[in-house]
């Protein structure tokens, strides 16, 4: 049986996580307009969203694949041996990122204003 603490206890955490994914999820930042594209830490491309296209970016493990298409960007295809920047999928707000480290490749969107400069918990 619940006591009313135990409701209040309840109550103030369905709160704080409804809180909390409305700022993480449901109010991104700006739709990007812009993308950063870096290799070994230098940019190499600066590409505007508004037109499809695929990117061939060279890296130590070899080439890394970027699609562009109806104003977002993802990594289409990496040599890396995890997948990980593949499998983060389509970005399409500003400050969002995708980093493929095995082969030095990284992609960032830029927009008006970004929801966030980094994400810390």
């Amino acid at each position: 049986m619940l006591r009313t603490g135990d409701w209040t206890v309840l109550a103030s955490g369905t709160a704080i996580v409804a809180g909390l994914a409305w700022q993480a999820w449901l109010a991104p930042g700006d739709a990007a307009d812009t993308a950063i594209i870096r290799a070994g830490g230098t940019i190499v491309r600066t590409v505007a969203l508004s037109q499809a296209q695929t990117l061939a970016i060279p890296g130590p493990l070899g080439i890394t694949r970027i699609e562009i298409a109806a104003g977002r960007a993802r990594v289409q295809a990496d040599p890396s041996p995890r997948q990980l920047c593949v499998r983060q999928g389509w970005l399409a707000h500003a400050g969002d990122a995708a980093l493929c480290l095995p082969n030095q490749v990284s992609i960032e969107l830029a927009g008006r204003s970004p929801a966030h400069d980094t994400r810390a918990y």
